[in-house]
């Protein structure tokens, strides 16, 4: 299909991540943008600021006119879209160009230079550094992001048509219609049972992903695949090196196959944000953009929302609010926590994401969540699924080998978390727990308001 002739793209489920960003795209390139999403977000909110359309009611008589004449019109749907709904139908029943996400981003990519991140977790991050890298050292990319960068206030960094950014996305084999060039993987974790079934299978897409690239293949040390490496083992051959932390910022030198930096600064907490950093790294310096430049804006980087964001940050108080949904993102977290505040109580807040996914790592979450002082379940966020038959928050927390620990419900949640008078709160989970966040923040500055107040 050539998106030069679409006139019209019309998105449901506009609301999500990666749908916004392309709705982003489109519109900024000059084309009628318009969606459907099934709750009004913040995203939302800001794509009807730019003069987006949006409505909530899965009705085709709220679609605008000019979406419905199908020669000009192209539909694009994301995957947590079900099969029978409503709008879906309409325009499949009716001839539309009717796409996922991941094929109209393939299609883009095919025509461009193209460096995708591809990883279980960590893609986010990686991807939304090497599009600032690329914008901070005046380098044209137009940079599709997984997450809202703190740097651009936006999913989408835009910046020519020649070169593209992405993040290459492993669920239902996304990242297979893409077109690298250079590409990055950063881990290989079993995720996405429901469409995987077996680890096996989740590695064997990697290596599909893996042939598609055409020029630069790069990978953190230690993955199944063949690349060039990066990592803090000695091995890699682009290696983290003499680390250090001052004022609460990162500093290390990096050996590269042909050159070694020193003293790169770096704001994001955590050893898994260095590898982050790093991998970006690697993937700006095989395209072509010289060492300083690059240490020059991994300095400047904010971080991404959501990916340790922290919403208080004063000396008694601390809330950090992040996506972890994966027992080792959620590891990576709280050792971040651990290593920026030793000796302070961590009261961690976790929503499980997806019935499956709460089945398949129920062990790897009791692990993860017993490194904590003290822990608040949320009810599992069903998302796409169905319920499964005892899986539930209370089997999860039954399982966590920690004593201060309980379920609690979203309205009592602000609450409860008075009553454990932590010095850090963490709250984790890819579901609705990120709206949560803002309540609990305005709740806890309240408090602190009223007892300076007496």
């Amino acid at each position: 299909m050539n998106l030069k002739s679409v006139h019209n793209v019309y998105f449901i489920g506009i609301g999500g991540i990666g749908m916004s960003a392309l709705a982003r795209y489109f519109h900024a390139i000059g084309k009628q943008v318009a969606g459907y999403d099934k709750t009004a977000t913040k995203i939302t909110a800001a794509l009807q600021h730019s003069a987006i359309h949006v409505h909530y009611d899965k009705a085709v008589d709220l679609i605008p006119k000019q979406f419905l004449i199908a020669k000009h019109t192209l539909v694009v749907y994301t995957p947590a879209i079900p099969k029978g709904h409503q709008e879906l139908q309409y325009f499949i029943n009716n001839d539309f160009t009717v796409m996922k996400r991941a094929a109209v981003l393939g299609l883009i990519t095919i025509d461009t230079f193209c460096l995708a991140v591809a990883g279980t977790h960590g893609k986010t991050t990686t991807s939304a550094i090497l599009g600032h890298i690329f914008k901070a050292s005046n380098v044209d990319a137009t940079s599709f992001l997984g997450g809202i960068s703190e740097n651009y206030h936006s999913n989408l960094i835009l910046g020519g048509d020649k070169t593209t950014i992405v993040e290459a996305d492993e669920y239902d084999r996304s990242f297979l219609q893409l077109a690298p060039d250079i590409a990055c993987v950063t881990s290989m974790d079993a995720d996405h049972l429901d469409i995987y079934k077996e680890k096996s299978a989740l590695e064997d897409s990697f290596r599909a992903f893996a042939s598609k690239v055409t020029k630069t293949l790069i990978i953190k040390y230690g993955l199944p695949l063949k690349g060039i490496t990066f990592g803090f083992e000695e091995q890699a051959e682009y290696q983290i090196k003499n680390i250090q932390i001052q004022d609460g910022i990162y500093i290390f030198d990096v050996q590269t196959p042909n050159n070694f930096i020193k003293s790169i600064k770096f704001h994001l907490p955590g050893k898994h944000n260095l590898l982050n950093a790093v991998g970006a790294l690697a993937m700006a310096n095989e395209y072509g953009i010289p060492l300083p430049s690059i240490a020059k804006a991994l300095l400047s980087f904010k971080g991404v929302d959501r990916r340790f964001s922290y919403r208080i940050k004063q000396h008694n108080l601390v809330l950090i609010d992040d996506y972890a949904h994966h027992p080792t993102e959620i590891e990576a977290v709280l050792a971040s926590v651990k290593e920026m505040y030793p000796n302070k109580k961590i009261l961690t807040v976790f929503q499980p994401h997806l019935y499956s996914r709460t089945q398949d790592f129920a062990d790897e979450f009791a692990i993860s969540l017993a490194k904590t002082d003290a822990l608040i379940l949320l009810e599992i966020y069903p998302a796409r699924e169905m319920p499964i038959e005892g899986v539930t928050s209370q089997w999860l927390l039954n399982k966590i080998a920690l004593k201060a620990k309980q379920l609690v419900s979203k309205k009592d949640l602000l609450m409860h978390i008075k009553k454990y008078d932590a010095d850090i709160i963490v709250m984790l989970g890819a579901g609705d727990i990120g709206v949560l966040v803002n309540d609990v923040k305005k709740g806890l500055l309240n408090t602190e308001k009223q007892n300076s107040e007496n």
